[in-house]
């Protein structure tokens, strides 16, 4: 492990380490840190419908839990992986902490105001080297060409935002039109969107959707040699950081990392 291994891995593990702690809620309002084995037990007992089954037995807690804490295990590894992509762009291409982020405001139906965040962008006119500046615009012109982005807009495209995500395995709708939107939003700002897809998993229906709605879309598929289509071909020979390399020089450090949080996960 090299000195800049350490701080990355800090960068993607600090926010997966909440997991280790996480505690089930049962319904009890959205604040608060969630029920202890014996609160649990104690509002189980309180209700005699669940009562009366056992459910207030410390193995339907430990089920609770953990299937609470699996979602917030892919939840944090999102997390953690989104803003080591920034961190990656920002070193690898000589960018500042505000060239790599990315925002717009849109106008709810109420009339206020939200804005809304995407996970990276790089600017091309905040490239100082111009050997990167060129690579990268030659890869973002072919990826625009590929998902069918005409030539005349093309030509206006000043930088690509990026959603990262560990994988895309739901059908949430709400979350697919939310993205079509900030595709949208992204061609009107002259940004290309691209989705980075850390791992393999993503829905044959949804990957369809976003090419259709002019997304990029990039998956962690290892060994095409192709930046078009994988996140980790992209990142080493576009972006010049070997993210595929990272992982597996860190991976028995990962796999460790995850092993200590589904020991407490499954433990009552």
């Amino acid at each position: 492990m090299n000195t800049h291994d350490r701080h990355y891995l800090d960068i993607v593990l600090e926010p997966l380490r909440v997991c280790a702690g996480y505690k089930p809620r049962f319904g009890q309002g959205s604040k608060g840190e969630g029920l202890t084995l014996e609160q649990f037990q104690e509002l189980y007992r309180a209700d005699p419908f669940y009562n009366w089954f056992g459910l207030d037995n410390p193995m339907m807690y430990a089920a609770h839990k953990a299937a609470g804490g699996m979602t917030s295990i892919y939840r944090q590894i999102g997390i953690g992986c989104e803003r080591f992509f920034r961190v990656i762009l920002r070193d690898s291409l000589g960018l500042s902490d505000e060239a790599v982020t990315w925002s717009y405001e849109t106008i709810l139906p109420a009339g206020k105001k939200r804005t809304l965040y995407l996970d990276g962008r790089v600017p091309l006119a905040q490239i100082s080297n111009n050997a990167k500046k060129q690579r990268f615009r030659e890869w973002m012109e072919q990826a625009a060409k590929q998902v069918g982005v005409a030539s005349k807009v093309i030509a206006t495209l000043d930088g690509t935002v990026f959603e990262i995500r560990q994988g895309y395995k739901s059908k949430d709708a709400k979350r697919q039109n939310a993205d079509i939107a900030n595709a949208a939003t992204a061609y009107t700002k002259a940004y290309l969107p691209c989705a980075a897809i850390l791992s393999t998993q993503i829905d044959a229906d949804v990957l369809h959707r976003y090419k259709g709605a002019k997304w990029v879309v990039l998956t962690g598929t290892v060994g095409a040699n192709n930046p078009l289509v994988s996140t980790y071909d992209f990142m080493r020979d576009v972006v010049g950081y070997d993210l595929e390399g990272f992982f597996r020089r860190n991976s028995q450090h990962l796999r460790r990392e995850v092993e200590t949080i589904l020991n407490a996960l499954l433990t009552p």
